[in-house]
């Protein structure tokens, strides 16, 4: 079995997407579909790493075989001032800064502010995960009926 550290190059598609992201003047590496961000994960080209706070994972849910760092703890949603030390240590068996990281919020928002600080840090490949894992939220204040990961049928489980 091939992992993201095994393959020094990034998967095609994550190629195309960070070269799309450096055009546009990003700070990390781009942004990936829900359904390619799986098809990555699942073809170990990709680490997923869910971002989100310790309560939204358990009572929301979760990706199975996803890895946990939150970039914010608590129903306050403090920002975790360790979370890249915490990056850093989980992804240490993945290829650490050099492996191919997909990041996984609520609706892809602070996955971005997340990945922003991880490029700072040095992480080389790190992306923003489309519409998060349960969507924009829509005009009748609910999540999950128009986008995120939930929504295309991407696996995931609940506690």
């Amino acid at each position: 079995m091939t992992t993201a550290q095994d393959t020094l190059t990034l998967a095609p598609e994550l190629q195309t997407l960070h070269t799309a992201a450096q055009a546009e003047g990003l700070a990390y590496a781009g942004g990936v579909p829900p359904a390619l961000a799986w098809r990555l994960v699942q073809a170990n080209q990709a680490v997923l790493v869910d971002v989100r706070s310790s309560e939204e994972r358990k009572f929301v849910g979760h990706v199975p075989g996803s890895l946990h760092v939150a970039w914010a703890t608590g129903t306050a949603l403090v920002r975790n001032p360790r979370f890249v030390r915490e990056l850093e240590a989980k992804l240490a068996k993945e290829g650490g800064k050099d492996a191919a990281v997909l990041l996984l919020c609520r609706s892809g928002k602070r996955s971005v502010l997340a990945a922003e600080a991880a490029a700072a840090a040095g992480f080389a490949h790190v992306f923003n995960v489309l519409e998060g894992f349960e969507g924009e939220i829509d005009p009748q204040l609910h999540r999950g009926g128009s986008d995120g990961w939930r929504f295309h049928g991407l696996p995931w489980v609940q506690d």
